[in-house]
């Protein structure tokens, strides 16, 4: 069965682990959110693309589920001696990646073939591809003022009071070469239980994504990142409150109202389900909660299973 995902960081990261362990890892095509791009010390980073490649190949932190396992701090504490900011984490293994991609993507390569470059020099055997490989930047507007995503959410740590999120440069955006293939060739098409805003939402928002997605709704399977009221990873839950938005499974299943056709909730959320089925959408209802690379595998079992079956 061929499966496309689409995903963004940690979050999404632990339902791709299971799928590629329980699954043909070539029949799977992750599309990853690149929105929360960014250029630091000169160097162009892709934290989303690192975190699944880095997940599938073995080598992520398991501590922090970004980064690298084992990886050391000496090139960024050099930098901070010199007065450059720290904030943003870059471990030394993991700066050789930027360094490549940047000197890649300075040669007149782009974004897609400087991942795949990644992907295969780390033996990731799954097809990763970003959403576009024209810049996209995720700005959070806030009562501290404009800033990018990363400065909200690593060196602010989510503090500030999101009043918009704004997709700089979506509307020069094109999604990149295979995306749109690849969800009109899929078998069935998984949405990660990533931030439906900042994670899921600027890859719908690349023109021609979302039409796409819809007209494949009746294959597309969405995994909801919300139990019980709270976000399973990051920021989610208080990003949706602050822009007045209900924090529930059933807010999720409204964003994502005719674009997936099967919704899979958590079992505290099962009473949620009359409600979420009246916006059209079968639920699935299951433990959603992934502590264990048992629990990954186990829901990715699941989620071919109903993916199988529609």
């Amino acid at each position: 069965m061929r499966l496309v995902a689409l995903a963004g960081g940690v979050g999404a990261s632990k339902l791709l682990l299971g799928l590629y362990h329980v699954m043909t890892p070539r029949d799977l095509t992750v599309v990853v959110n690149t929105g929360d791009d960014i250029e630091l010390h000169g160097l162009s980073i892709s934290p989303d693309l690192d975190i699944v490649t880095y997940t599938l190949a073995g080598v992520v932190n398991p501590e922090t589920g970004w980064g690298i396992r084992g990886d050391t701090f000496h090139l960024l504490r050099a930098l901070e001696r010199y007065g450059r900011e720290g904030w943003f984490n870059l471990g030394d293994a993991d700066l050789a990646t930027h360094i490549h991609r940047t000197a890649l993507l300075r040669s007149g390569k782009t974004l897609s073939q400087v991942t795949d470059s990644i992907r295969q020099a780390l033996h990731v055997e799954a097809r990763i591809l970003p959403m576009s490989d024209q810049p996209v930047r995720t700005t959070i507007v806030s009562d501290r003022g404009v800033q990018h995503f990363q400065e909200y959410l690593v060196k602010d740590r989510a503090e500030p009071v999101v009043k918009e999120i704004v997709f700089e440069g979506i509307a020069e955006a094109r999604p990149a070469p295979g995306v749109l293939e690849s969800l009109a060739e899929a078998d069935a098409i998984v949405i990660c239980p990533s931030n439906p805003l900042i994670s899921i939402g600027p890859i719908l928002a690349v023109p021609g994504v979302r039409p796409a997605l819809e007209a494949r709704a009746a294959k597309v399977v969405a995994v909801c990142p919300i139990v019980g009221g709270r976000s399973l990873k990051g920021p989610s839950d208080r990003m949706l409150a602050q822009l007045r938005m209900e924090v529930s499974a059933r807010a999720v299943a409204r964003l994502y109202a005719g674009l997936a056709a099967t919704y899979v909730i958590d079992s505290e959320d099962e009473w949620q389900k009359p409600e979420i089925e009246g916006l059209g959408m079968k639920v699935a209802v299951t433990s959603t909660v992934m502590r264990t690379d048992e629990d990954k595998v186990r829901l990715a079992r699941q989620i071919v299973e109903w993916a199988a079956a529609l």
